[in-house]
């Protein structure tokens, strides 16, 4: 729970229509199951003290009464678990009959929350036996009053981002669900109690309700579902639990089998998105009643955490990724009517991107692909493999290409400004960078072009890139691609573009990522690893995703890191290039201030005129 983790579950269990006693038991047992697993929450189906299915049989006069006997049973033997769960039964108040979700915690009932929208179609009559409710009310229940009504939301007073609200089946489906209002009176964590019967193609829907309603309230949903046990009479109920954070499944039971479903939600994460967006609108509606209980903060277990949260795993979305890059330079091609444009070509994973993206758009926009001008400048630190790799790429684009040697030039530089060539200083390394930049401005100046931007977004972050060298372009395609992304985007397009193309673009993504500034080896290999220098770029990339996307502290980057990396890093390393992170970071927001345009094709950008303001003299504390 520390850090906003909490564990939930959505339980369905083995019931028998109006056998109290045994679904007394079954959900006891699961909710002591639930509590042993570590959740905080866990959301039980609509009705399921009774099953869904009775009939008329509850109108009986003992029903509620044997249902509200069962739920004091229930409160009895988990009176100790530090959990909070929400059972469905009918309620009595005032000769009406409801259908309600108790919301429970320490032998305490602390709210019922009665249903919303009682449908009455097809196989639906609820209207004939259930009433709803305007107004919130006092029940009298075993000696004490418990508030009833739709305006109810349960606050843990040692956590103040775990606050849960409910509602039940069909309110999910209304036009304006009480989840809506729920989640803009503060709300985090949406429960439903449903009973929802299953038919061909409905999972997809209430799939597709569940993902849409997280994602537009900015908050988790805990979806219980009626399965096995209940009446097949007409109908048949698979328990199709799910858990949903933010349009993003967590977790889903297969169907017709009944059982439990985790998920850990992070609630410190909905309520940063909520302050991020202000078209998230709180309603501070006034009939909202804050119920409040207690709850022992600890640890939460991680689930497994992604270690490349940039990647997505539907390659179709790398697909779109890369033509957002297109599409953005295409655009800008076609309004300065350009007809050529300048990349300078290393062998290096960013340039060849930028190629690509160049490539493409050309033949988006109808133009020779020889107009692409394809400049290598090796100099001291060129090695053979990416000297190799840039001519071959080239030659299988078709781009035209050139060589120019830019060492005569820097050493000539060098004499000019007093700096010895033995001295493998930072000026020794920028002045072939600057150097570059300066060539490859000037062929786009002579050629009527554009100079295209190979810096990415993971080196924006660090500020690994020479200040007025690599750093500036014309236009920047790669200005929001990290560098996890980039390498699956790389062999995307070699999966896609033929074997030969895929042979090479295969090696650049093995080549290790380095700016070539200082001489290789004798024996021609790369010396200059630029990750033996910051550490791995899927450790930066990590902490950037959180850190920019989310605002999290480096404290709580730092937990997920821990169990993203298990096994792979240790506490020390890590704690070492988190140490470099924010200190590259908060000093090289100057670099970024002076950015060249470039289209947000990933989640997110560090462009100043986009996701990120900062001043360039912030401290990092």
């Amino acid at each position: 729970m520390r850090h906003g983790f909490l564990k939930v579950a959505a339980a369905t269990p083995e019931i028998q229509v109006n056998n109290t006693t045994k679904n007394c038991e079954n959900i006891i047992s699961q909710i002591k199951e639930a509590a042993s697993a570590g959740a905080k929450i866990v959301a039980f189906p609509e009705l399921c003290i009774t099953g869904y299915t009775c009939g008329d049989l509850i109108l009986q006069s003992k029903a509620a009464e044997r249902a509200k006997t069962a739920l004091l049973e229930v409160l009895k033997h988990t009176k100790k678990l530090d959990i909070l769960f929400a059972v469905g039964l009918p309620i009595v108040y005032m000769d009406k009959l409801y259908n309600v979700a108790a919301i429970c915690k320490d032998g305490k009932v602390l709210g019922f929350v009665p249903k919303t929208h009682l449908p009455n179609y097809s196989e639906y009559n609820e209207l004939r036996y259930f009433s709803t409710l305007s107004k919130g009310v006092e029940v009298p229940f075993d000696g004490y009053f418990v508030p009833m009504g739709t305006k109810l939301i349960f606050c843990a007073k040692e956590m103040q981002n775990f606050r849960v609200a409910c509602e039940l089946c069909e309110d999910m489906w209304a036009i304006n669900p009480p989840s809506a209002s729920h989640s803009q009176n503060g709300a985090t964590i949406i429960l439903n109690l449903s009973a929802n019967n299953e038919t061909p193609g409905k999972r997809e829907a209430r799939k597709l309700m569940v993902a849409s309603n997280s994602a537009r309230e900015i908050s988790a949903y805990i979806y219980a579902d009626a399965g096995d046990g209940e009446s097949t009479t007409d109908l048949v109920y698979a328990g199709n639990n799910m858990i949903f954070e933010c349009g993003k499944c967590l977790a889903e039971a297969e169907l017709f089998e009944n059982g439990i479903v985790y998920g850990t939600v992070d609630t410190q994460k909905l309520s940063q998105l909520r302050k991020q967006k202000n078209t998230f609108a709180l309603e501070y509606d006034q009939d909202y009643k804050m119920i409040y209980f207690s709850t022992k903060v600890d640890d939460t277990k991680l689930d497994a955490v992604c270690k490349t949260p940039f990647v997505p795993q539907d390659t179709k979305r790398l697909d779109r990724s890369f033509k957002m890059q297109c599409k953005g330079l295409e655009k800008r091609l076609k309004h300065i009517n350009a007809k050529t444009v300048t990349i300078g070509v290393s062998g290096g994973l960013d340039s060849t991107l930028a190629l690509l993206v160049a490539a493409r758009t050309f033949d988006n926009l109808g133009l020779d692909r020889k107009g692409i001008i394809s400049v290598s400048m090796p100099c001291f630190g060129t090695s053979g493999r990416t000297y190799n790799n840039s001519k071959k790429l080239t030659e299988i684009l078709g781009t035209s290409y050139r060589e120019i040697s830019i060492a005569k030039a820097v050493t000539q530089h060098f004499e000019d400004i007093g700096v010895s060539p033995e001295d493998k200083d930072v000026t020794y390394e920028n002045a072939q960078a600057r150097e570059r930049t300066q060539v490859l401005m000037d062929i786009a100046n002579k050629t009527g072009g554009i100079v295209i931007g190979t810096g990415d977004l993971s080196e924006l972050a660090l500020g690994f890139a020479t200040y007025n060298g690599d750093h500036m372009s014309m236009y920047g395609v790669n200005a929001s691609i990290p560098k996890t992304l980039m390498r699956e985007m790389v062999k995307r397009i070699g999966d896609l573009w033929g074997a030969e193309l895929k042979e090479v673009l295969y090696d650049i993504v093995e080549t290790p990522v380095s700016p070539e500034l200082l001489p290789p080896s004798e024996s021609g290999a790369i010396e200059q690893r630029t990750e033996d220098i910051i550490g791995p770029y899927e450790v930066h990339d990590f902490i950037l995703y959180y850190f920019v996307r989310y605002g999290f502290d480096r404290d709580k980057i730092m937990r997920m890191a821990k169990t993203a990396f298990d096994g792979i890093y240790t506490e020390e390393m890590l704690d070492k290039w988190f140490d470099i992170f924010f200190k590259r970071f908060y000093s090289n927001q100057f670099k970024r201030s002076a950015g060249p345009d470039g289209v947000k094709a990933s989640c997110m950008s560090l462009s100043q005129r986009g996701d990120w303001h900062m001043p360039s003299d912030a401290v990092f504390e």
